[in-house]
């Protein structure tokens, strides 16, 4: 399919062929719910930890004997029901990250790809540079052209001045076609590709 190419200062730079199996096919919900799922499993750091009774520093001596008291039965003052104590079933430092197949993972990468384009919020651009990087000079680039929560995906190496000048621009990223994902795709409004990412992804999809 025929689709034109953009210049940062909205000027016209010709058309491009996207190919049909990257960027056409259905757009399944639950693929691109499995992806998120997937991509934020992986990101959790799973530091969080709960004392367990052996972490507990303390006397293990029986508070009291056995019987005769009165009172319940206890065997040690680092049990849960007494101040201080351990905390049962609580959380201890693990993965939540799991698997998930590749073929699954292309597929939501060329789900979101396609849901992008079908919703109209797809760019392609000739390339991402800019005169001077200034952060300046870029948002009143994308004031004109209407973006204001963007993704832009270079090449595979992308232009470190147009980095420099996105980074302190609020909902603006820019990332390289190695870090093309589902979730950082879908966060924003709208996807801009270059010429470069657009071939890069379309022969890493295919």
């Amino acid at each position: 399919m025929q689709h034109n190419v953009t210049t940062l200062d909205a000027g016209e730079a010709g058309t491009i062929e996207l190919d049909e199996a990257v960027f056409g096919v259905p757009v399944r919900a639950d693929i691109l719910a499995r992806l998120v799922h997937w991509q934020l499993a992986k990101r959790r750091s799973g530091n969080h930890k709960a004392k367990q009774i052996g972490d507990i520093s303390g006397t293990t001596k029986k508070p009291w004997r056995q019987k005769g008291t009165g009172r319940a039965r206890q065997g040690s003052l680092r049990s849960p029901q007494f101040r201080g104590g351990a905390v049962i079933f609580g959380p201890v430092v693990r993965d939540h990250g799991y698997d998930l197949p590749k073929k699954v993972r292309a597929l939501g990468l060329r789900t979101a790809l396609s849901s992008k384009l079908a919703d109209g919020k797809l760019i392609v651009i000739d390339e991402a540079k800019l005169p001077e990087a200034k952060t300046k000079a870029l948002a009143q680039r994308l004031g004109k052209l209407g973006w204001k929560s963007v993704l832009f995906i270079g090449g595979g190496e992308v232009d470190q001045g147009f980095a420099r000048a996105a980074r302190n621009l609020p909902q603006v990223d820019v990332l390289p076609q190695q870090g093309a994902n589902v979730y950082d795709i879908l966060r924003r409004d709208t996807l801009v590709l270059t010429r470069d990412a657009v071939q890069a992804l379309e022969a890493r999809l295919k």
